[in-house]
């Protein structure tokens, strides 16, 4: 079955995208707020932008069409407990990132607007990192979860 092994590796890629892109992000993000260098969080607010729209977007877009067809090919029913599961915590991340690239395109224009005056980093970008970085850890749980019950498969009620 030729094409069930081209969807699962598709299906995989796009999963370690999506985990890899956003832990990369975090872990990046993080470092350039500490630094509170409003040129450098700029720059990299900006490079998290492009990144979020070329990786994790497409690779969102494309998990549930492998992960759909995958199914059908399988033939493992959409009900089965663990891909409930799987479909109900994406959806979680997905209510999570959505917001989280309002608030990164938000940061960014903040810390540029700080590079360009010579000031530093305001009370507001400061509240919006805190919602950002409080909507990563739930999307991170719940990413994985989803990695442990797309590869343990487990019986669920």
């Amino acid at each position: 079955m030729p094409w069930i092994d081209l969807l699962r590796w598709l299906h995989v890629i796009g999963a370690t995208v999506l985990f890899g892109t956003g832990t990369g992000i975090a872990f990046f993000m993080l470092a350039a707020h500490r630094t509170r260098d409003p040129a450098l969080v700029a720059h990299v607010a900006g490079t998290v932008v492009i990144a979020d729209a070329l990786f994790t977007a497409t690779a969102a877009v494309v998990q549930p069409l492998t992960g759909y067809a995958l199914a059908r090919l399988v033939g493992w029913p959409l009900t089965e407990g663990w891909l409930l599961a799987s479909i109900g915590l994406y959806v979680l991340v997905g209510l999570f990132w959505l917001p989280v690239v309002r608030i990164q395109l938000r940061l960014r224009d903040l810390a540029r607007a700080a590079a360009a005056g010579g000031q530093e980093l305001l009370a507001a970008y400061d509240r919006l990192f805190r919602i950002w970085f409080a909507c990563g850890w739930p999307a991170f749980a719940a990413m994985l979860a989803i990695l442990w019950l797309m590869t343990a498969k487990p019986t669920l009620g």
